[in-house]
């Protein structure tokens, strides 16, 4: 069994929110985790039916004096539920474990999100710290890395299904369903858009829709944890930046799994947008469930400077690079020097294709190399 990295304070009082997209594993690590927890799945229709035409029959469904850990999975189904959640924890002391792969709904029906009540967790996809020997890079850069796809016969049929089922059980439920068609379109187009500037009037344009139309497309997909959109990082600015995000689906197999290929594509590209969304994914997951309090942004001046990833917190400045080559002309490190000018305490990664890790300090400036399977399974000692 897979040992995920995600600690939750279970020892103690507070309830949990644990958030993350369809197929992350939240449901089968709960249950290996808290074995003895009162489970509810709001994904059984009965169950669904019978709390959403009465939230306030869920006190009915717990036993008397029972002091034990709740766990209701995909709570956005029923968002009212959280107020008889709240009243609960409130007066009767119970402790919540709360799954959702959206919190769209939640925000939406403007209900209480019991601030202050329930501690926010996230699950991601498996990162290489939790496959240990079973990790594959290449499997993991055309797969991605869903826990289901570690016994799927058949990958490519299983992301196939996990893309269709993600828009017809959460995407029609958010009222789109007149739209579909034009959802499923904006699926493909947006993964042209993967791992590069969002520019939503182009965007626009090429499906004969409104900006805002696009704009809130693209909300969906982040309410529903399927993506994440990057902002400049602009802190103590020297140079005019630009104001576009970087858009990036959360895993490397839907990404590739919605991205159309065929003899005018160049493969390049395709495998260059599935590395930098493999490392944020790593980036991403091991500074939730490590507690390292970055923000992560990209870098990008109105010049064309521009760096991949940077990661600003308590712990320090952080700037990668990621390149898919083996080796590392001077023209690839001019990102990397220019934030170097501007944020001189920062630390510099060039993430690349080659086999050994070196450290330069003269020609290239102060820039660490790392291979790029190298730095997945040291991204906890370099950002700690």
């Amino acid at each position: 069994m897979i040992k995920r990295l995600l600690t939750l304070p279970i020892e103690g009082k507070k309830s949990i929110f644990l958030f993350g997209p369809r197929g992350t594993g939240k449901t089968y690590w709960l249950r290996t985790q808290m074995p003895d927890a009162l489970y509810f799945d709001l994904l059984d229709f009965s169950l669904f039916s019978s709390l959403a035409a009465r939230p306030n029959r869920l006190e009915s469904l717990i036993p008397q004096n029972y002091n034990g850990w709740i766990i209701i999975d995909e709570v956005q189904r029923v968002p009212e539920l959280l107020n008889e959640v709240h009243r609960l924890i409130e007066h009767k002391q119970m402790k919540f474990v709360l799954t959702g792969s959206s919190a769209r709904s939640l925000r939406k029906k403007g209900v209480n999100l019991l601030a202050g009540r329930a501690l926010t967790y996230h699950m991601h996809p498996l990162v290489e710290q939790e496959l240990g020997n079973l990790f594959n890079l290449s499997k993991a850069l055309t797969e991605g890395l869903l826990p289901s796809l570690l016994t799927e016969e058949n990958p490519k049929k299983y992301l196939e299904s996990y893309v269709q089922t993600y828009v017809r059980e959460e995407v029609l439920q958010e009222g789109l369903t007149r739209n579909i068609g034009a959802f499923n379109h904006f699926l493909e187009v947006a993964s042209f858009s993967q791992g590069s500037l969002l520019n939503l009037s182009d965007i626009a344009r090429e499906l004969s829709l409104t900006r805002s139309m696009v704009s809130s497309y693209f909300d969906i997909l982040d309410d529903l944890l399927l993506s994440r959109r990057l902002s400049v990082f602009s802190q103590r600015a020297k140079r005019k930046m630009i104001a576009h995000q970087k858009f990036y689906f959360f895993d490397t197999g839907v990404f590739r799994t919605l991205r159309p290929t065929g003899p005018l594509d160049r493969a390049e590209e395709v495998n260059g947008a599935a590395l930098e969304t493999l490392f944020l994914q790593s980036l991403s997951a091991l500074n939730d469930y490590l507690e390292l309090g970055y923000s992560i942004h990209f870098w990008r001046t109105s010049a064309g400077h521009e760096v991949d990833f940077v990661l600003y917190g308590p712990r320090g400045l952080h700037a990668f690079e990621l390149k898919r080559s083996s080796s590392v002309a001077n023209k690839d490190l001019r990102g990397l020097k220019a934030f170097k000018e501007d944020y001189p305490e920062a630390k510099l990664h060039l993430i690349y294709r080659g086999k050994q890790k070196e450290y330069h300090t003269q020609d290239f400036g102060d820039i660490t190399f790392i291979p790029f399977e190298m730095a997945l399974r040291e991204l906890p000692q370099i950002l700690s």
